[in-house]
């Protein structure tokens, strides 16, 4: 391929990279560093990127093309993100070529790499039972936690999926949980209502997008850290209407 071919490829690989680790919950720096890492190594050092939480600009100079690719989707998917920096690794080490990197990267793009449907509601409903043993609760109320946690997540999945609204789903996952903790209180089937509700919704809370919106604002990204803030604080918001609806229905 001619010079102007080969500068497209090399701009559509690196918003290929950014992108790839922005959907999947990478903090701002780090993809901007790597698309610039990748960069460099292929003597492109002039080459500028502005990353934000819905999209990135990237530019090889100011007399070189310039690319916008959006991120409609975002979601914590760590491993993702370390394999797109294995990849970044081995093409600034020269291990692999530019076109072995793109064609890796697409690799990533197709599978998501995420556990089992299934899998991931087993998960949650571990995590909240287990939630609410470190948050001072009883063993009797271990059960109904993993049931409301464990159905909570699987109610954010399906809503998630029919309506593409996040907050949403966080928020009828929110009531479901509510509704099952209180039922469970009110049958005599557990006895601390407020320590189920807490492990239970546990699994719902940003916590991740939190640290990445902390890590954003002391590294200076301040448009991408007020953004994912606000986010969690949307998220927030979301679970604790929900439960507060639980409850007065219940």
């Amino acid at each position: 391929m001619d010079y102007n071919e080969r500068t497209e490829f090399a701009i559509d690989c690196f918003l290929l990279a950014g992108r790839i680790m922005m959907e999947s919950g990478a903090e701002t720096y780090r993809v901007e560093d790597t698309m610039l890492r990748m960069a460099h190594s292929q003597g492109m050092t002039s080459a500028q990127s502005y990353v934000t939480p819905t999209g990135i600009i990237f530019s090889l100079g100011r007399t070189q093309p310039t690319r916008i690719t959006s991120i409609p989707n975002r979601a914590t998917n760590l491993h993702r993100i370390s394999l797109v920096n294995t990849i970044s690794r081995k093409l600034t080490s020269s291990i692999i070529t530019l076109e072995e990197a793109y064609d890796e990267l697409k690799k990533i793009e197709k599978n998501n790499y995420m556990l089992p449907v299934f899998m991931q509601i087993i998960a949650a409903a571990l995590a909240s039972g287990c939630f609410l043993i470190m948050f001072a609760g009883v063993w009797q109320d271990f059960i109904p936690a993993m049931v409301a946690g464990g159905l909570g997540y699987w109610i954010l999945l399906l809503v998630t999926d029919a309506t593409k609204v996040k907050f949403f789903s966080e928020f009828v996952a929110a009531v479901a949980v509510g509704l099952v903790a209180a039922l469970a209180v009110e049958l005599g089937i557990g006895q601390q209502l407020d320590t189920i509700i807490i492990g239970s919704v546990m699994p719902l809370v940003p916590g991740v997008i939190i640290t990445i919106a902390i890590r954003d604002l002391i590294a200076g990204h301040f448009t991408s850290g007020l953004a994912r803030g606000i986010e969690a604080l949307l998220t927030a918001f979301a679970i604790g209407s929900g439960i507060a609806l639980a409850l007065t229905i219940m």
